[in-house]
């Protein structure tokens, strides 16, 4: 697997009594390492990013960076509706030692396409590292455009795009505008495989967070051929897929790790609440399904 391709993790930031839970985070990553899983996003959307303070933020990278000396890739969550502070969380990653970033597409000020060219451009002129783009329209209001992101891909440091606007269409543009070297990952589980059999190299996963063998396997077969294998094993974890959002995320992944064991306290922070009982209900289900309770 090429660097920054495959199953990459959107991880969770554990958290007990109000605070990061520093060992639940080293224990986690080693359990996604010894699962085969190619890569480590921390601070991302599923990280609860929005709600740590800058100082928190820049802790969790550098302590995922120092757990996971060079294992795989770290990828970190850098991004932020205001370029100055993109800015300061970027080059506090690279400082930290994070092999690229991720960085959102500004969400809530509602930029024009120029401002998001204009945004990214500002970002990495400040900072020497590679970049992978994000685009999750559901949560920014702005969606990034596969010409906006063509233009972008131009830069030599924006190496590729988590594309979550599930569109497949949008997807497939985004494939043919860009250079063959541009990768382009899916930023959603349900889409993972269909984006890699339409030239797509991979995902960053929520639901890798429980099952990071599974969803590295799926890719590894999907982009090597194995269109049999692939496609079973995306049913085999469609519905837990679901699960994850069948509560405002992360509150599922990280209650699924709690049932599992993998960490202390499925703590979310405000305005994030814990799941209520019908959908824990279902999240128990479906876990059990997989195999997981």
């Amino acid at each position: 697997m090429e660097r920054f391709e495959g199953a990459i993790t959107a991880l969770v930031t554990p958290m007990r009594n109000g605070g990061i839970d520093e060992q639940g985070l080293v224990d986690l990553i080693e359990f996604q390492i010894a699962n085969g899983i190619h890569g480590i996003v921390p601070c991302g959307t599923t990280g609860e990013s929005a709600t740590l303070s800058f100082a928190e933020h820049k802790r969790v990278i550098s302590l995922t960076v120092q757990t996971v000396k060079g294992r795989v890739p770290v990828i970190a969550g850098t991004g932020a509706n205001n370029t100055l502070e993109a800015i300061e969380l970027t080059e506090s990653a690279k400082n930290s030692g994070a092999d690229a970033v991720l960085s959102v597409a500004p969400y809530y000020n509602k930029p024009s396409q120029e401002g998001l060219f204009q945004h990214f451009s500002a970002i990495l002129d400040a900072v020497d590292i590679p970049m992978i783009l994000y685009n999750v329209p559901g949560r920014t209001v702005t969606n990034m455009l596969p010409t906006t992101v063509a233009r972008l891909a131009s830069r030599p440091n924006i190496v590729g795009i988590k594309e979550a606007s599930g569109n497949l269409s949008q997807i497939s543009e985004i494939v043919q505008l860009c250079p063959p070297d541009f990768i382009v990952l899916s930023g959603d589980d349900f889409t993972a495989l269909p984006t890699v059999t339409i030239g797509g190299r991979g995902v960053i996963s929520v639901v890798s967070n429980l099952e990071p063998a599974k969803i590295a396997a799926m890719i590894e077969a999907a982009m090597s051929g194995d269109a049999a294998r692939a496609k079973a094993l995306h049913y085999e974890l469609f519905s837990l897929m679901g699960a994850m959002f069948c509560y405002p995320s992360p509150a599922p992944a990280k209650k699924g790790l709690e049932l599992m064991g993998k960490i202390a306290s499925g703590e979310v922070r405000l305005p994030m609440t814990q799941m209520d009982e019908s959908s824990l209900a279902r999240l128990r289900r479906d876990m059990a399904a997989c195999g997981l309770l």
